[in-house]
């Protein structure tokens, strides 16, 4: 009876012990993202990225995917990079958006105060039409629709700085990226803002991953008229493609090294060179190769040592690359 007693008390005093301990540690390895399968990465491609790669003196993100295979390949393409003038993309589906829901109209004339102009120097025809004889900058009046075509088409800092400020600013295009699921990728100062600051550069960014998002989001709503919680509808998304298929800028970037004659509506974005040192030279697109089929890509360019020539041709390099792939025999 005393023995049964005595192990009584001593598996109370251990019951109690263990109760009022600390509740262990979870040391399991929490689960990381679902890959994508093994069979639609392209391991070769991805190999093949990172050599072309070493050319740029510098850093390269990169995310290829075809849309209606999901065949893909990246390179550092989770990592953030200064978008430039790609940014002008975000902006001009912002005030797309802004259009449909009927709070602008593409016909409505918008004022340009002469205080809006970027700095000479910087790219804008539309600056440069105001521009007085004596020096002098005049206000001028242009349609939404025409800045926006000034944006992409032309790749204008100031129509994207004036778009910007319709669509309401840094906060009005952020939330628009969020309202469409878009999140690596962010805003915060007009062109007029960043210019010559690479820190304030730096602040507008994305990752390769975040600018295919955002244009497939775009090929999604041109593709079928759009439900609820599409980006655009198709007409507006059409308009859209339509002036980044136009753009003149980065002949010698994407469409570098492709097939004459083939469709690429894109974005490029550059940067000045400071010290020997090109913090942006980017190119996102998507290209439409003979069969139908979509190759979506971004290309980004960071803080490369190279030559400008050298620059783009890393990124056409690597489109070819990935049309090679994709697109012959296709």
């Amino acid at each position: 009876m005393r023995q049964f007693g005595f192990t009584l008390i001593a598996f109370s005093v251990l019951f109690l012990i263990s109760c009022s301990a600390e509740p262990a540690a979870n040391t399991a390895t929490p689960p990381s993202p679902t890959p994508v399968p093994a069979a639609k990465r392209d391991a070769d491609l991805e190999r093949a990225f990172a050599e072309i790669a070493k050319d740029s003196q510098g850093r390269v993100g990169v995310y290829a995917r075809v849309i209606e295979t999901g065949e893909s390949a990246e390179l550092n393409a989770d990592e953030r990079f200064a978008m430039q003038s790609v940014v002008k993309v975000p902006i001009s589906m912002a005030v797309l958006k802004q259009v449909e829901d009927g709070r602008l109209s593409l016909d409505q004339t918008i004022t340009i105060e002469k205080d809006e102009f970027v700095r000479r120097g910087m790219h804008s025809p539309i600056r440069d039409k105001a521009e007085h004889s004596d020096g002098y900058l005049l206000s001028s009046r242009h349609e939404l629709r025409d800045l926006i075509a000034f944006a992409v088409s032309e790749s204008d800092g100031t129509a994207a700085d004036v778009l910007q400020r319709v669509a309401g600013g840094a906060e009005g295009v952020n939330a628009y990226l969020a309202s469409v699921g878009v999140e690596a990728m962010n805003v915060t100062y007009t062109h007029k803002e960043f210019s010559n600051n690479i820190e304030r550069q730096a602040a507008n960014w994305t990752t390769p991953k975040g600018a295919a998002a955002l244009l497939e989001k775009l090929h999604e709503a041109s593709v079928a008229d759009s439900p609820a919680g599409r980006a655009l509808t198709k007409p507006h998304a059409d308009l859209l493609l339509r002036f980044m298929t136009e753009t003149w800028t980065g002949a010698n970037r994407l469409k570098g090294m492709l097939p004459p004659g083939t469709v690429v509506a894109h974005k490029t974005g550059s940067s000045g060179t400071f010290d020997g040192v090109t913090p942006t030279a980017n190119d996102v697109g998507i290209i439409t190769t003979p069969s139908g089929r979509r190759i979506l890509i971004a290309v980004l360019v960071g803080d490369s040592r190279a030559d400008e020539k050298t620059r783009d041709a890393v990124i056409a390099r690597i489109a070819k690359a990935a049309w090679d792939k994709w697109a012959v025999g296709s």
